[in-house]
C-alpha cells in the first residue's frame, strides 16, 4: 500500500509483534494519525475543501486497513497470541472508525443537508405534478386545484429547481384548465339530463296517480258489483237451503217410516227365529234323551253280556250258580278290592 494513501507508517515487521502484543502498542502510530487529523481544517464551502475532507477521511480508512493487515499477518504467523492481537486490532478499528466519522462529519452533515434541500424541492414538484392526477375531479375541485397552482409562487427560493418547477406548474395548469372546460360541459349536460329526468319523473308521477285513481274507481265498482252479486247469491242459497231442509225433513220422515217397518219386520223375524230355535232345542233335547236311553240300553246289554260270560266262567269253574251271581254282583259294585270287570 502506498504511504501517500495513508496517514501513518505501519510498524516494521521486526517490531510488529512487540507493538501489537503490548497494551496500547499502536498508540504512537495512532497519535501520528490524530495529529494529521487535528492539523486539518475542514471547509465545505468549496468543492476543493469538500474533496479534501473526503480525501483525509479516505486516508484514515486506508491507515486502518494497513494497520489491521499487519496485525492479521501477525495472527496468521503467531497463533499463540491471537487474542491480544485481535483485541488491539478491534480497539484500533473502533478508534479509527470513530476518527473517520469525526473527520468526515462536516462533509456528511453538508451532504445530508444537501439531500434534504433537494428532497424538499422535489417534493414541491411532486405536489405540482400530482395535480395532473386530478383531471377526473368535478368542476369545483378542479377550480380549487387551479387556484392552488395559480397561487403557488415560483422564484429564487426554488434555486436550481426553479425552471423544472415552473414547467411543471404551467403543464399542470394547462391540463387542469382543459379538464375544467370538458368537465363544465359534461356537468351542464348532466344538469340538463337531470332536469329532463325530473320532468319525466313528474309526468310519471301524475300518470301513476291518475292510474291509481282509475284503479280505485274500478275497484270500488267491482266491489259494489261483488256485494250485489253476493247478496243475490246469499238469497239463492237461503232459498236453496229451505228447499234442502224440506227435502231433508221429507227424506227423514220416509226413512223413519222405513226404519219402523224394518224394525217390525226384524221383530217378527226374531220371533220366528226364536220359535224355530225353541222347536229345534226341544227336538235336539228329545234326540239327546233318546240317544242317551239307547246308549244306556246298549251299555246295559253290553255289561249283561260280559257279566253272563263271567258268570258262566265261574259256574264252569265249579262255583254254584247262586254263588257265581253273588260274586258277579259284588265285583260289579266294586265291593271286592283289587278286582274289577273290564267292560
Amino acid at each position: 500500500m502506498s504511504a501517500e494513501m495513508q496517514l501513518a507508517e505501519v510498524p516494521p515487521k521486526e517490531t510488529a509483534l512487540q507493538v501489537y502484543s503490548s497494551a496500547n502498542g499502536l498508540d504512537p502510530f495512532l497519535q501520528k494519525i490524530r495529529e494529521e487529523i487535528d492539523g486539518f481544517v475542514p471547509d465545505v464551502t468549496t468543492r476543493k475543501g469538500r474533496e479534501a475532507i473526503a480525501s483525509i477521511a479516505y486516508k484514515v480508512a486506508r491507515s486502518k486497513t494497513a494497520l489491521d493487515n499487519v496485525g492479521k499477518e501477525l495472527v496468521a504467523e503467531l497463533k499463540e497470541v491471537p487474542k491480544k492481537i485481535d483485541a488491539e486490532r478491534k480497539r484500533m478499528r473502533d478508534l479509527l472508525d470513530g476518527w473517520q466519522a469525526e473527520v468526515r462529519r462536516p462533509l456528511t452533515e453538508w451532504e445530508e443537508a444537501e439531500e434534504a434541500r433537494k428532497a424538499k424541492h422535489q417534493a414541491g414538484i411532486d405536489q405540482i405534478n400530482l395535480r395532473l392526477e386530478c383531471r377526473d375531479l368535478d368542476a369545483a375541485e378542479l377550480k380549487w386545484n387551479i387556484a392552488w397552482l395559480e397561487g403557488l409562487a415560483i422564484g429564487d427560493g426554488w434555486e436550481e429547481y426553479e425552471t423544472e418547477a415552473s414547467r411543471a406548474k404551467d403543464k399542470a395548469l394547462a391540463a387542469l384548465r382543459d379538464a375544467l372546460v370538458v368537465r363544465e360541459k359534461y356537468e351542464a349536460e348532466q344538469a340538463e339530463l337531470a332536469e329532463l329526468r325530473r320532468k319525466l319523473a313528474e309526468q310519471e308521477q301524475k300518470d301513476r296517480e291518475a292510474r291509481i285513481a282509475q284503479e280505485a274507481a274500478d275497484k270500488a265498482r267491482r266491489e259494489a258489483e261483488q256485494i250485489a252479486q253476493a247478496e243475490r247469491d246469499a238469497a239463492a242459497r237461503r232459498e236453496r237451503d229451505l228447499e234442502l231442509q224440506a227435502e231433508r225433513a221429507q227424506r227423514e220422515k220416509l226413512e223413519a217410516q222405513q226404519r219402523a217397518e224394518q224394525a217390525e219386520r226384524d221383530a217378527q223375524a226374531k220371533a220366528e227365529q226364536a220359535a224355530a230355535a225353541e222347536r229345534q232345542r226341544q227336538a235336539d233335547e228329545q234326540a239327546r234323551i233318546e240317544l242317551e236311553a239307547k246308549a244306556r240300553e246298549a251299555d246295559k246289554a253290553h255289561k249283561k253280556t260280559i257279566n253272563n260270560e263271567a258268570l258262566e266262567a265261574f259256574i264252569a269253574g265249579g262255583m254254584p250258580e247262586e254263588c257265581a251271581k253273588q260274586a258277579i254282583t259284588l265285583i260289579a259294585k266294586h265291593c271286592i278290592p283289587h278286582i274289577t270287570i273290564s267292560y
